[in-house]
């Protein structure tokens, strides 16, 4: 562990004399307390904090990013090509333990500079409001759904496979099947009728009504709020492009069942606009205390529409389950995890490229890896001879690449929704202990059986 422990020290201090790392650190100190005061958003205070965090956590990831990369190739590179390995090898010193010590090192200089640059952006987006003059109302919305971290749910979505079992069937039996869906393989027209059939669950005719249940439903504090978030498609545009409607929130078993829980049930009508993202603002006592919740929608007949909740996002139940400190801490903890993988893939490629090439290499997995959830769900949408080639040759390649896209710490930070620690758990496991460790296997597989120096006679 000495040994390792002294590689790590060297590393440290061969990477703060770089020349490329001293411009990003003065890059993230200079720009990072600037773009806090000088991001507008779109005007209002939730939209400039919502852009500093998303501009601020973004920057600071790609340029730590590049960073890692960097000092990971060339602080193995560099001793090879200058020959300063000769005299680290002689010692009583091994090569796995070069090679962790070089990781060690990244990683903790990864560590220090992520925390330093994290308390900036912190301390900014907390201290922020307090050099504007913001209203009540803005203060109240960003305390809702800025400064907070809301687990959502959504609506489990309704079985409908006899129904979409029984289209197909009449499709085929009429000889439909090419007038309709010409070209289509048999997985995409399934998707296509599933979607139709569930789609019809979530339209509402005029005097009708829709109801969710939800379950395990757990507010941080009773006393606080919960929001009903919501978006009106509709079959034929009103004049005024307004839906007018009745929602009915709480514990309708009661009602219903006459159950011995006596939760407060809240109603009342709203007049919204269509195809716009609303919420809607319930006492978070309306929560049962077994976690159960309905919602219920009344289309009232003055909007002479249908009206259709998208499959997607149609509606959803947020509360808030944890605190904005704690959620920052989480997106700062899968930085880190992607930077941990980045050090990996670096140390290995060092083992057997040249400083330039591994660079590239490095690069390309980097870029790949930010789309890399498109990636994977594009081969869903393959033609089912060229799919199975797919699944018996390169797909578990791709497997492993790593999903940046799918832990984007902004995407949850950004509207204030919970990374919960069962995703920090997955996104850890995945690109740390499976992909990462990896790499670092085969980084210290390919060193051993390295050639370092060749004596010729």
């Amino acid at each position: 562990m000495r040994n390792i422990w002294a590689v790590a020290v060297n590393t440290i201090k061969q990477a703060i004399r770089m020349k490329i790392a001293a411009v990003f650190i003065v890059l993230l100190l200079v720009l990072l307390p600037i773009m806090g005061f000088s991001v507008t958003g779109d005007g209002t205070l939730k939209g400039r904090l919502q852009t500093f965090v998303s501009y601020g956590l973004s920057l600071t990831s790609f340029l730590l990013c590049l960073l890692t990369i960097t000092i990971a190739i060339y602080s193995i590179s560099s001793e090879i090509e200058q020959r300063q390995i000769y005299t680290l090898i002689t010692k009583p010193i091994r090569r796995f333990e070069f090679l962790l010590g070089k990781l060690l090192g990244v990683v903790l200089l990864d560590i220090s500079l992520l925390a330093l640059f994290s308390v900036i952006i912190f301390a900014t987006t907390i201290y922020m409001p307090n050099f504007y003059q913001p209203t009540e109302e803005e203060i109240t919305e960003v305390n809702n759904e800025f400064y907070t971290a809301r687990a959502s749910l959504t609506p489990a979505k309704v079985d409908v496979s006899d129904e979409v079992a029984e289209d197909y069937k009449k499709l085929e039996e009429g000889g439909q099947l090419d007038q309709f869906f010409r070209g289509f393989t048999y997985k995409e027209i399934i998707d296509q009728l599933t979607k139709r059939r569930q789609l019809e669950k979530q339209a509402v005719a005029v005097g009708h009504q829709l109801l969710w249940q939800f379950h395990n439903v757990e507010p941080l504090d009773p006393d606080e709020s919960l929001f009903v978030r919501f978006k009106y498609d509709v079959s034929v545009n009103p004049p005024d492009s307004q839906i007018y409607s009745r929602w009915i929130v709480g514990d309708d078993r009661q009602i219903k069942y006459g159950t011995k829980f006596k939760t407060p049930i809240y109603s009342g009508e709203q007049k919204d606009p269509i195809r716009t993202f609303r919420e809607i603002e319930v006492p978070a006592d309306a929560v049962a205390k077994d976690g159960y919740m309905a919602v219920r929608f009344l289309n009232i007949p003055l909007n002479n529409t249908v009206v259709i909740f998208p499959l997607e996002d149609g509606l959803e139940v947020l509360y808030k389950a944890d605190t904005f400190t704690a959620n920052f801490i989480r997106a700062i903890l899968l930085i880190l995890f992607r930077l941990i993988f980045l050090a990996c893939l670096g140390v290995l490629s060092a083992t057997f490229l040249s400083f330039p090439v591994a660079v590239v290499f490095c690069l390309v997995i980097f870029f790949t890896g930010t789309v890399s959830t498109f990636v994977l769900e594009s081969f869903d949408y393959l033609s089912e001879s060229v799919s199975l080639i797919y699944s018996y040759t390169i797909k578990w390649i791709i497997r492993l690449l790593p999903e940046f896209d799918k832990f984007n710490p902004t995407k949850y930070l950004v509207p204030g929704r919970l990374i919960s620690w069962s995703l920090l758990s997955k996104a850890a496991a995945l690109m740390v202990c499976v992909k990462a460790s990896l790499l670092l296997l085969l980084g210290l597989l390919v060193f051993s059986f390295r050639e370092i120096a060749k004596i010729t006679v």
